[in-house]
């Protein structure tokens, strides 16, 4: 897989200017040594977001997002971080040729392999003579071979026919278990029914959707488990070819079911896209959200759909991300709307959406008597919740139509929003009270990690005082950042990054790097942390002491490790008493 060299990447880090590169995307204001904008990754509503023109990096101080200028461009772009490399590289005027994928995909190259081959296989199997009655009916849906090429749609067979044949492409039988190809008591995929593939936002397969299309068979749908390359709730179904599309059309169509993702696309409305469940997790509004394009919602035809275009709306909105929605008649869902109604019928809807709001306004009517006082009463205290998001306008306009349809002043229901406002905040307080703060250890050893990414003074402090954690986790940092220093004699963050953007612990280090919030570095405070976590691994010492002597029946042992035992806890109050010298 193509890769930009390191040294590249940091000519073209040192040539650009952070600053100048995230203005083109957000309004920044310049407050002391850092700029400050609005945070384009969450619902920001004050600016969160912190740029360093000293170390060249971006933070945010509420979601957490953090790194370096590459790091900004692949994130808002939706890109890889070697795509948003040679992008920056272009505009600075140093050129990189090639095509680059994103690195963090070698992590589980085997098996994407794996996964790869089984579609193929799948795929395969359609175009055999055991594939004529599934090519039948992808027909008589309309799904021809350009759209079945183009979604790789397949065909499992009956019995062990795909055991057996990644058997004898020696795969081993524990990978396919793993990944759900098979399971303990038997074949995953051991009935004849369509295959369709799922992927990951860089296009990997990554699982499969079964449909079985002949009658009276049953279940209809079989959906591959969660795998260590599989979370449903981190992916959309067709979005590495949809979120291009959706940026040329300025708007992404969500819709329920993987076939009503693949009708719309086949049908020439290719920003489409699908949920994995009826409820979007905090993974997936992200995918959205960093779009910063309109969502239209399209759920079925029916009350869960409802249900589920006002729960999914409401989160999506609570994200910040502007929501239209089309509610079809007739049809349960868009894949059989447009086999029936056809692709201007289609247009047609899409044309004419209605907002959120309006939307809502006829969600909350259903089952509701609003000629009888108690409905009425509880369809308007639900419509105010709804509204205290809106802008001042909407609010206006919308307060001025309820009092003109059920005659009630417009004062009545101005107070009334007012008072939702207020008690709306109310509840917002304990929220925020009740966040967990960091244990003291952890904080200490996360500030520890950032200064020795920051300076290598710090790196120096760290090898001859500490030398070590004892988590996995967190000496696994620590060996990154010593082995980058070893290589490069000297340490800066922001090349730092791209270094780590190959380490399987990439995520961590920047969850580290967006966790602090103090970011000013001083030698004081880097010792009070040392103090802190050489008085953890001295307290975890005399702990293993006590119960080696607790399980002993040696005297001389026991004797030997009381000894051990004085001589710890003597260093231990000497860390102890240089503590209460500088409280």
């Amino acid at each position: 897989m193509a890769r930009i060299p390191q040294e590249k990447i940091d000519e073209i880090r040192a040539a650009v200017n952070i600053v100048d590169i995230i203005k083109d995307y957000v309004d920044l204001t310049p407050h002391g040594k850092n700029y400050f904008g609005i945070c384009p990754f969450h619902a920001d509503h004050s600016p969160s977001m912190s740029v360093s023109f000293e170390k060249q990096l971006f933070k945010c101080f509420s979601c957490n997002m953090a790194g370096n200028v590459f790091k900004f461009v692949s994130e808002i772009e939706n890109i890889s971080y070697m795509e948003a490399v040679q992008k920056i590289g272009n505009k600075v005027g140093i050129f990189v040729e090639g095509q680059f994928q994103n690195t963090s995909t070698t992590e589980h190259q085997k098996e994407y392999d794996l996964m790869d081959l089984t579609s193929r296989y799948f795929e395969n199997n359609l175009s055999t003579d055991k594939g004529v009655l599934a090519r039948e009916y992808l027909d008589q849906r309309g799904l021809h071979e350009e759209m079945r090429s183009t979604f790789g749609i397949g065909l499992a067979l009956e019995n062990n026919s795909l055991y057996e044949f990644l058997k004898k492409k020696k795969f081993k039988e524990n990978d396919l278990l793993e990944l759900g190809l098979i399971r303990q008591n038997g074949l995953e995929y051991q009935d004849v029914c369509i295959i369709f593939p799922i992927h990951n936002a860089d296009g990997r397969v990554i699982g499969f959707t079964g449909r079985v299309y002949e009658k009276d068979r049953s279940p209809k749908y079989l959906n591959s488990q969660e795998t260590k390359i599989f979370k449903k709730g981190m992916i959309l179904f067709n979005y590495h070819r949809a979120r291009n599309e959706a940026k040329k059309a300025k708007k992404m169509i969500l819709v329920e079911g993987n076939m009503d993702a693949i009708r719309m696309y086949a049908s020439g409305f290719k920003n489409t896209v699908a949920t994995m469940g009826t409820a979007l997790t905090k993974e997936q509004i992200y995918l959205l959200q960093k779009l910063r394009i309109p969502i239209l919602l399209m759920f079925d035809n029916d009350d869960a759909g409802a249900m589920a275009t006002m729960n999914n709306g409401s989160l999506l909105e609570e994200a910040g991300v502007p929501i239209e929605v089309v509610r079809l008649s007739g049809e349960k869902d868009p894949d059989e709307y447009i086999l029936k109604n056809g692709v201007e019928a289609m247009q047609d809807n899409l044309n004419h959406p209605l907002s959120f709001l309006e939307f809502k306004l006829q969600f909350l009517k259903q089952n509701k008597n609003l000629k009888d006082t108690e409905n009425l009463v509880e369809y308007l205290q639900n419509v105010l919740k709804s509204l205290k998001q809106e802008d001042r306008l909407t609010i206006d306009i919308t307060l001025n139509r309820l009092a003109k349809e059920y005659d009630i002043p417009y004062e009545t229901l101005k107070k009334e929003l007012d008072d939702v406002v207020v008690e709306k905040k109310e509840e917002i307080v304990p929220k925020v009270t009740e966040k967990k703060r960091k244990s003291s250890y952890k904080k200490s050893v996360e500030h520890i990690l950032y200064y020795m990414m920051n300076d290598e003074k710090y790196i120096k402090m760290y090898q001859n005082r500490l030398g070590y954690f004892k988590e996995e986790l967190y000496r696994g940092i620590a060996n990154e950042i010593l082995y980058y220093y070893e290589k490069h004699k000297h340490m800066v963050l922001a090349d730092f990054l791209n270094y780590v953007e190959e380490s399987p612990l990439k995520n961590e280090i920047y969850e580290v790097i967006g966790g602090i919030v103090d970011d000013v570095l001083d030698e004081t405070i880097m010792e009070d942390y040392l103090l802190i976590i050489q008085e953890a691994n001295y307290l975890d010492k005399i702990k293993k002491i006590k119960d080696q002597m607790k399980a002993s029946n040696d005297v001389h042992e026991k004797e030997m490790l009381g000894l051990e035992q004085v001589e710890i806890t003597q260093k231990l109050q000497e860390i102890r008493n240089g503590r209460s010298v500088k409280e």
